[in-house]
């Protein structure tokens, strides 16, 4: 009886235990999001026209006019409140003497004096002379040439205004933004804290941070300024801090060992073997900060983003083009100069050659040359002014008008039937979807996608995202944008697909088209609005071209990284088991690659909001028009702030589902 009555409980045990090894059936998630659009899709069909939340564009909601309020109460206490006169006053007042100080230096009249303190002899002089000393002499005949192009442009005057902005923004910035990174890298708890505000500032677009401080900081210099020196800061400060704990710990340990106190081991140990990295963050902050001083010219911030925005109000494709090829002139030449910065040193310590003992007397002579320039430039006029009327200027505005008739007399039909093909077929259906759906349903579809997508943590991201996106009251503006976006994106996605796994299975094309797609990522989001512009005029679908332009090429290099990661092995395995190249690519190096891709989707979305955004000076209407009038028309000024609201709820939605995504595909 007893063996009888153990036979089955071994057997149900052994039962047991074979159970779970059965595999589980996991999900289909394309499964899933294809049967949230066609549920959607039913109920469209049904409910078509019903609780869209539609606004005209010169109606307010009751926040709208809440705004309008808090604004002129600011603006009638401003002198008189504490919190202003003792607090964001002076912090105006402070970078606006900053900025007037550099602007009176280079690019100002100054006093009774009618040229700044140094003219453009002595500007040219100290750029090349810098350029020399932290770089090359390569890098010295760029930045030469580059700012006596800008003369010959006709706009050198523009230029330094731009040049002082920056300038003033990113020392400001790099005053708190490097010691905050110190802090962040040897901090876990601090850096645990400010990641997230990192994460939510390079989230938002340019534009974006215009919109409240212009309330704290009215419209001017010094508000350009300050949006300029917080949307700069984030990468010096998140490539500091990943400088600093890149340091190997056996170098720190040893140093403890060798008695040094906390200040020498940062000071002697941890700052002088990140130095390279941190001038790396110091670039990407000069960049940033160049970007946002064109996009700055909406709240009066003078320079060349003045007169490109100028001449796209007027559609001046001319005017707009030179002034744009001059930012990019401006741009290139601080790239190079910050990025041979951070490789010299290294590069001098693997060289032998004899002229780098002749630098330093060299540096002394090329310092004394400077000089002379300098004293030569604030002395005499012909040496403080820039000769000449600027004629190469106009010469290339010239040109540009040019080919732009004869591109709309000439290519018009194949840019009108491109324009329709994409309007038609993809961007009028989906806007239609999302603008004339019920708000509670389009707010659903998102949260379930948000779930199916990124999980339970993004699908309660996104809820929260739809609730406050209602209550702006710009929610069929937000969905007009919505849809730029996505298709946008999935335009960006298609060419960084193509391009991406081109590049990574092929050295020699990584090779030839990775410069471009650096160089394209130097340039400012402005500068992509004016060849569309001349293509397809102030429309809607100029911004979304422009955006899948600016956004390209950075989802072409992370889609190519994750080609090029994928282990050689395994496709010589799916080669000798006879795949051809198509199959290799879709059933070995893509799946694999599924990160990579999540991830340049996240990055794609990010960009592709930030310019189509700005493509509301062209004609792209909503979101980017609501913030433009706010700037521009004081009754508005409440819609402008909610709108820009909406953009960042977007960009954090978009964010999140996507960072979820690419988590899960990498796990």
């Amino acid at each position: 009886m007893t063996v009888a009555i153990e036979k089955p409980e071994q057997t149900e045990s052994v039962g047991k235990q074979a159970a779970p090894a059965k595999p589980e059936r996991k999900v289909n998630r394309s499964m899933v999001v294809a049967a949230i659009f066609v549920v959607w899709l039913v109920l469209f069909v049904v409910l078509r026209g019903k609780q869209t939340l539609a606004l005209a564009a010169a109606d307010l909601t009751d926040l709208h006019r809440w705004l309008n309020d808090v604004n002129d109460s600011i603006g009638a206490n401003r002198n008189s409140n504490p919190l202003f006169l003792y607090f964001f006053n002076e912090i105006r007042l402070v970078i606006d003497n900053v900025v007037t100080f550099v602007q009176e230096l280079i690019s100002q009249p100054t006093g009774d004096r009618p040229v700044p303190q140094i003219g453009w002899l002595g500007v040219v002089g100290i750029a090349g002379y810098v350029s020399w000393a932290v770089g090359n002499w390569r890098v010295a005949l760029l930045a030469v040439a580059g700012f006596t192009f800008l003369g010959l442009q006709g706009l050198w005057q523009e230029s330094m205004d731009t040049l002082a902005l920056t300038a003033s923004a990113v020392l400001v910035a790099l005053l708190f933004a490097i010691p905050l990174g110190v802090w962040a890298g040897l901090s876990d708890r601090f850096n645990a804290i400010v990641t997230p505000f990192l994460d939510l500032m390079q989230t938002m677009p340019t534009m974006v941070y215009l919109v409240p401080l212009t309330l704290f900081f009215q419209i001017g210099p010094a508000s350009a300024t300050i949006a300029t020196l917080i949307y700069a800061a984030p990468p010096t400060i998140r490539i500091t801090a990943h400088a600093i704990r890149s340091v190997p710990e056996t170098t720190v340990e040893a140093a403890d060992s060798l008695g040094a106190t906390r200040r020498q081991s940062l000071l002697k140990v941890l700052l002088p073997m990140s130095k390279r990295t941190v001038v790396m963050g110091v670039n990407q902050t000069i960049m940033a900060a160049l970007a946002m001083v064109t996009i700055a010219a909406l709240i009066d911030a003078p320079g060349l983003g003045k007169t490109v925005v100028q001449a796209l109000q007027s559609l001046d494709v001319g005017t707009a083009f030179n002034a744009g090829l001059a930012i990019v002139v401006m741009a290139i030449v601080l790239d190079r100069v910050t990025t041979a910065a951070s490789a010299r040193e290294e590069a001098s310590r693997g060289s032998g050659s004899r002229f780098l003992a002749w630098r330093r007397p060299l540096l002394g002579a090329g310092g004394v040359v400077t000089v002379v320039l300098i004293y030569m430039s604030h002395t005499y006029v012909w040496a403080a002014e820039f000769p000449g009327e600027g004629g190469i200027g106009s010469n290339i505005a010239g040109a540009a008008d040019t080919a732009t008739n004869w591109a709309q007399d000439n290519l018009s039909g194949l840019t009108n039937g491109f324009r329709d093909a994409i309007t038609n077929g993809l961007l009028n259906p989906f806007q239609t979807l999302l603008t004339d759906s019920p708000w509670w349903l389009v707010g659903a579809a998102l949260v379930a996608l948000g779930v199916v997508l990124g999980g339970r943590t993004a699908g309660i991201t996104t809820a929260v995202c739809v609730g406050l996106l209602v209550g702006t009251g710009v929610w069929s503006d937000s969905m007009t944008t919505l849809a730029s976006t996505v298709v946008a994106t999935v335009l960006v996605m298609v060419l960084g697909i193509g391009f991406g796994v081109w590049m990574g299975r092929s050295a020699l094309v990584d090779r030839l088209l990775r410069p471009t797609l650096d160089a394209a990522q130097v340039m400012p989001p402005f500068v992509y609005l004016v060849p569309f512009l001349a293509l397809f005029g102030a429309t809607r679908f100029t911004a979304i071209v422009a955006a899948v332009v600016y956004a390209a090429p950075v989802a072409m290099k992370i889609v190519a990284d994750g080609v090029r990661n994928v282990p050689a092995t395994t496709v010589e395995a799916a080669t000798s088991a006879g795949c051809n190249t198509w199959q290799i690519i879709t059933k070995v190096q893509l799946p694999m690659a599924r990160s990579a891709l999540t991830l340049a989707t996240n990055q794609g979305l990010i960009y592709v909001l930030s310019m189509v955004v700005v493509g509301g000076l062209v004609g792209a209407g909503a979101l980017g028009y609501d913030v433009v009038a706010g700037f521009s028309q004081g009754q508005l000024y409440g819609k402008g702030l909610a709108a820009g609201l909406a953009i960042v709820l977007l960009g954090v939605m978009f964010d999140r589902i996507t960072q979820a995504a690419a988590r899960r595909a990498g796990a």
